[in-house]
């Protein structure tokens, strides 16, 4: 089991997004108001914080050139998680979020095909390898300390 302890909105797609205090899952759109809202498999992304806190200690040690302001919303994710462990999940798997909302997983990772504001942000983008993409099998309201753990 994991927390959400962040939600995150852009209104442009290739940028960090911001954390805010809710957003708003819908079926078949992903999260209202995001640039990525729409039909597809990348409708609601996840990331865990321990990624974003490893990936800026990276930065730190030199490993890549930013890591200063690292934190929620910079890998352009909305939802950031802490506890659940992310990277075990499999296609098709689901996961709850404590206010009832289910989450199907359909895509892990995704390709970049040029480096984004993200990339020059950060100095190395870990969506690809990290993240986590879903559709919203609910309609509801997610805010940052909301439990979520695989169904």
């Amino acid at each position: 089991m994991g927390i959400i302890v962040s939600v995150n909105l852009s209104d442009k797609k290739g940028v960090v997004k911001k954390p805010v205090a809710e957003v708003r899952l819908m079926p078949g759109r992903g999260v209202l108001g995001d640039a990525h809202a729409g039909p597809g498999d990348r409708q609601v992304s996840l990331l865990m914080i321990e990624d974003i806190e490893k990936a800026g200690a990276a930065a730190e040690c030199g490993v890549s050139e930013v890591g200063d302001g690292l934190g929620p919303g910079s890998f352009a994710e909305n939802l950031t998680t802490r506890g659940l462990d992310l990277g075990s999940l499999r296609l098709g798997d689901q996961l709850e979020i404590a206010s009832g909302i289910r989450l199907r997983v359909t895509r892990i990772g995704k390709e970049c095909h040029r480096p984004c504001a993200i990339f020059y942000k950060t100095g190395n983008c870990i969506m690809p390898e990290r993240g986590i993409f879903c559709e919203p099998l609910d309609p509801g309201v997610v805010r940052p300390g909301a439990r979520i753990d695989k169904n």
